[in-house]
């Protein structure tokens, strides 16, 4: 169960974007993932971690409720871990050639000696899915033939399996998966320039590991999230190329052409014009990815007018003592500031130790107005409550305080995007949340996978882009 080497020699990871198979680290929370798999013959493939890989079988007719319903389970070879992850196309010539959807997944636990029980030929087990849930069990038949079936135990979620047609990760269809361009295609047709495109098994991030294909498939799916915020606005980047740890690079000048990117030239303090740029669509988006941008930040006014903000960003910035509840009793304290002046405001995780407090605002003329306009914001929080806030940029002002950081909101600052990934130890994301979610969630929290899920649920800065004042 533990080899990988038969899945290995099976792919051809030239060709195809399934991950490679490396034995994962064992987790005390063990998951599962069952794959709708389209190829040659349709098909379910039920997947149980244990001892590092994804013990998997292939089920032609897909697990049923109905405990009357032996469903065939044929054990094929192990997978890696990651592949708990892989939604997408397989090239046709490729083993398993066809579209995979990601179907159900969640945690399981075995009931009894696992090892003692699979060697036996009789297993069984609970699942706590999205889908699938309750007491199941497989049995041994023949050569690799086993019978999944459904325990009595009066857990039913459906009754037919056809009732579900949409990934329980992405929410789209085998239609919208099969239709769509692989990521790797997308990349390919951006660099024009022969730039070679480096591996996508790199690992970016340690612990939790996540490679730079894991990355390019996080803001490929929420492309359609992160880009209100990134079109039309000048950028700056964060660029790791050898992940976390590694040396870090800050880049906010165009340097080479690239699909999906536009420049605009600004003048410098000396006079001379430089070409600053942005992203202006997806394909810039995933450009700007493989040439191993990971974080990005965004200017407080668009390129159409580039001298007049149209956001107001509040970063939160706490000293290394303070608690999460001072932390958050500060969001509040701006928050109550910002209502007695009829101003909307957002929330967001910063991704790092503190929150984000964002202002859609059409009413200042230039940047001259935002600084005076946020610093007066910070310097009342700092004359309201002198004990618990700063407003001075000094270090050695900011000790035991929270810094309300009004300096993003400057000409040429800028501040994370939402959406966007940090760079820091922990893979976290700077991610829109509601209000009423400020004491449930910490500002690094929020993972790639926890981001992803979260698309399902009603977007918190749904009219963020409908507000004048």
């Amino acid at each position: 169960m533990k080899n990988l080497k038969l899945y290995n020699q099976k792919r051809n990871f030239k060709n195809t974007l399934e991950p490679i198979g490396k034995k994962g680290i064992f987790h005390k929370k063990l998951r599962f993932v069952v794959q709708h798999h389209l190829a040659r013959k349709d098909h379910f493939d039920f997947r149980l971690e244990w001892n590092g890989v994804l013990i998997s079988f292939a089920i032609p007719k897909g697990p049923s409720y109905n405990p009357k319903d032996k469903r065939l389970a044929i054990h094929v070879e192990d997978h890696p871990l990651a592949y708990r992850n892989f939604e997408g196309i397989i090239p046709q010539g490729e083993y398993g050639g066809g579209t995979v959807m990601l179907w159900d997944e969640g945690f399981w636990k075995p009931k009894g000696d696992f090892d003692k029980d699979f060697k036996n030929g009789m297993v069984k087990f609970s699942l706590y899915g999205k889908r699938l849930q309750g007491d199941w069990a497989l049995v041994f038949l023949k050569d690799k033939q086993w019978l999944l079936i459904k325990e009595k135990d009066g857990v039913s979620l459906f009754s037919s399996i056809n009732q579900f047609s949409i990934s329980v990760r992405s929410g789209k269809t085998m239609d919208e998966i099969k239709n769509g361009k692989r990521i790797y295609q997308k990349i390919k047709t951006n660099f024009l320039e022969n730039i070679s495109i480096t591996s996508p098994q790199k690992v970016i991030f340690k612990n939790p590991k996540i490679t730079k294909l894991d990355i390019l498939k996080y803001y490929e799916s929420m492309a359609n999230f992160l880009m209100p915020y990134l079109e039309k606005r000048l950028i700056s980047t964060i660029r790791m190329p050898d992940g976390v740890g590694g040396k870090k690079f800050f880049k906010k000048h165009l340097e080479t052409k690239s699909m999906g990117i536009g420049k605009k030239k600004i003048p410098s303090e000396t006079g001379k014009k430089e070409d600053y740029y942005y992203i202006k669509n997806e394909n810039g988006l995933l450009s700007e990815v493989q040439m191993n941008s990971y974080e990005f930040h965004i200017w407080g006014s668009q390129i159409t007018h580039l001298n007049r903000p149209d956001i107001l960003v509040f970063d939160l910035d706490p000293d290394e003592k303070i608690s999460i509840l001072k932390v958050r009793q500060g969001v509040k304290d701006l928050k109550s500031i910002l209502d007695e002046l009829s101003l909307i405001s957002f929330l967001k995780t910063s991704g790092g130790k503190g929150y984000h407090v964002v202002v859609p605002i059409q009413s200042l003329k230039n940047f001259d107005e935002a600084r005076e306009f946020s610093k007066n914001i910070a310097t009342i929080m700092e004359m309201k409550w002198p004990d618990r806030y700063t407003s001075n940029v000094r270090l050695e002002k900011r000790k035991g305080k929270i810094f309300i950081d009004w300096i993003r909101n400057t000409k040429g600052a800028t501040s994370v995007a939402p959406y966007s990934i940090r760079l820091k130890k922990k893979a976290s994301v700077s991610m829109p949340i509601r209000w009423n979610e400020l004491d449930k969630i910490k500002p690094n929290e929020i993972t790639l996978e926890e981001a992803m899920r979260r698309r399902k649920l009603k977007n918190p800065w749904e009219n963020f882009f409908d507000i004048v004042q």
